[in-house]
């Protein structure tokens, strides 16, 4: 099984809905929880998908260069995935671990200067990188195609 076929059970409208529905689940669950408590609700599913990802490609424990998890990664959850984000690369900085993105769900359709963050994507990357390395991060968002970056950044410190 891989990851785009895992969860099929619609046989007419398959496995994937609009990003429009998304939205409204994110911006619904903001108006009740508020941004702080939605934020850490996003994140953490994300995370959960990122382990079951992880698991669902065989990488689970597997260390595989930090390098390389960019691929994986994208193969998964980008153009021949599940349509989340492209992971454009991956990547050290001295002790942190970098993970590049675009066309995040997260961002999709929000206006140029919104302080929207990637949370759920940024869980999702969280978690498959926790899953890969076996060890414990400290992730951030830290640039925006919101806010004139070229990519989506987040920036893994180990904790």
């Amino acid at each position: 099984m891989t990851a785009t076929t895992t969860l099929n059970t619609r046989t007419t409208l398959g496995d994937y809905n609009s990003i429009v529905c998304f939205k409204a689940v994110i911006t619904g669950i903001e108006d009740t929880l508020g941004p702080d408590g939605a934020a850490v609700v996003f994140t953490r599913a994300g995370k959960v998908r990122g382990h079951a990802l992880a698991a669902e490609l065989g990488l689970t424990g597997a260390n595989v260069p930090v390098e390389d998890i960019a691929g994986a990664l994208n193969q998964a959850i980008g153009q021949n995935g599940t349509r989340l984000c492209a992971v454009t690369r991956s990547y050290r900085e001295g002790e942190t671990i970098v993970i590049e993105t675009q066309e995040t769900v997260c961002s999709a359709g929000e206006p140029q200067g919104s302080d929207r963050k990637c949370t759920f994507t940024l869980g999702a990357v969280w978690g498959a990188l926790e899953a890969v390395t076996g060890q414990t991060f400290l992730g951030e968002h830290t640039d925006s195609v919101l806010r004139g970056s070229d990519t989506d950044k987040f920036v893994f410190s180990p904790l």
